[in-house]
């Protein structure tokens, strides 16, 4: 019995370490992305453009919205959103981004300037994320 439970602390800690690795180049292949496509509205601090782009840094809408936020990358976004309590009314373009690049780049805005996320974003969420427009 003791053995079965060596064994398991030992895959589960490989198992962590390895969704950590996963995470680590996730969001070093997001902030490439991220300064290809994203920096020209959203800026290199993650700040936005007052009154026309919402921030990324700290921003509530992109931490409680986690498939808003996917839904925003892969479809484009229109029309009224609420980021740290301010309106933005703006269109944001599909940018053309595979799954993988999508979640990269979540991944690495969700990680970056104050955010702080937990859990992993993968191909197989964004593929699963459906348009609700």
């Amino acid at each position: 019995m003791k053995n079965y439970y060596l064994l398991a602390v030992a895959c589960l800690s490989f198992t962590f370490a390895q969704a950590q690795n996963n995470l680590k180049q996730s969001i070093e292949n997001g902030k490439e992305i991220y300064n290809d496509f994203c920096i020209t509205c959203h800026m290199a601090k993650g700040e936005g453009v007052k009154d026309t782009y919402p921030p990324l840094a700290k921003s509530d809408y992109l931490m409680n919205n986690r498939k808003a936020g996917i839904r925003a990358i892969k479809f484009g976004i229109s029309g009224e959103i609420i980021v740290n309590g301010k309106t933005y009314n703006n269109t944001m373009a599909t940018i053309g981004l595979s799954d993988d690049e999508i979640a990269d780049v979540m991944n690495y805005i969700t990680n970056t300037w104050g955010n702080k996320n937990d859990k992993i974003f993968t191909k197989t969420e964004v593929e699963n994320t459906q348009n609700v427009n």
